[in-house]
């Protein structure tokens, strides 16, 4: 895809504002967001939270997912950036000193990252949410269809002052060339490699290597899906300060959980 006359956007294209953004009648359909904690089990503290996307009725992430297409793609992104920072906000996360909002972006709905991010700085603007505690996350599965196009969202989003994140690490095949290509401050090792990792040397030895190179990158990893005391510990063991998954929360619409 060129990045330049993508097809999925409204043509002429043209960047959404707050209010726009917030206007779900233009969408197709409405929406909310729950918060997982991703808790620094070393500091025992939040380290950030996680923003889902959930349907009003209790709808999972992969049904509300299946409703956006090539025409609402755009005005979906952008509406799930200014919903999680007003939800987070009303629910406190302000007051939690440095903890992370964390946010899932689609990289085939940024047009170009300079403009698209406008609704965004709005929305943390009105809220009083600062910049540097943003984090925006891609997912390893994410189709890229121009990786100069994701190189370039990488570089505008430090330059703004946003932590960047790939998630879902080691889920497909192609986690090391993605590395190789983009290099984020956060990688999120997806649960294909931390269920049941303190019974399986493999596991622990393919994560023991992508801790030595992130630690070379100087980069940060979080551990999702943890579900047990045992994972939890050997992650630890492992080098892993900070980790996501139910044994510590379970993703909430109404409040964050605390560690």
């Amino acid at each position: 895809m060129n990045s330049d006359s993508p097809s999925i956007f409204p043509q002429p294209f043209k960047a959404l504002g707050c209010n726009e953004c917030r206007n779900l009648d233009a969408l197709g359909f409405d929406f909310t967001m729950a918060f997982q904690l991703i808790v620094d089990v070393q500091a025992q503290q939040p380290f950030a939270y996680e923003a889902l996307v959930r349907g009003v009725a209790g709808e999972s992430a992969g049904e509300v997912l299946s409703w956006v297409n090539d025409g609402n793609r755009y005005r979906f992104d952008q509406a799930c950036r200014v919903k999680a920072i007003e939800q987070a906000t009303s629910l406190g996360l302000l007051e939690l000193p440095d903890c992370l909002l964390s946010i899932n972006f689609l990289p085939n709905a940024v047009y170009r990252a300079e403009t698209c991010i406008r609704a965004t700085l709005e929305a943390a603007r009105r809220c009083g949410f600062p910049h540097e505690r943003l984090m925006f996350e891609v997912a390893e599965g994410e189709q890229i269809h121009d990786a100069e196009h994701l190189k370039r969202i990488f570089a505008e989003y430090g330059r703004q002052g946003f932590t960047t994140a790939i998630d879902d690490f080691g889920a497909g095949y192609s986690g090391l060339n993605l590395l190789a290509e983009f290099q984020p401050q956060v990688l999120k090792l997806d649960m294909a490699l931390t269920r049941g990792i303190d019974q399986d040397q493999v596991r622990q030895a393919i994560v023991a290597g992508i801790v030595l190179v992130a630690q070379r990158l100087g980069i940060r990893i979080i551990a999702e899906g943890i579900e047990s005391a045992g994972e939890r510990d050997a992650l630890l063991d492992l080098g892993i300060r900070y980790m996501q998954g139910f044994f510590f929360a379970r993703p909430q619409v109404d409040r964050l959980c605390l560690p």
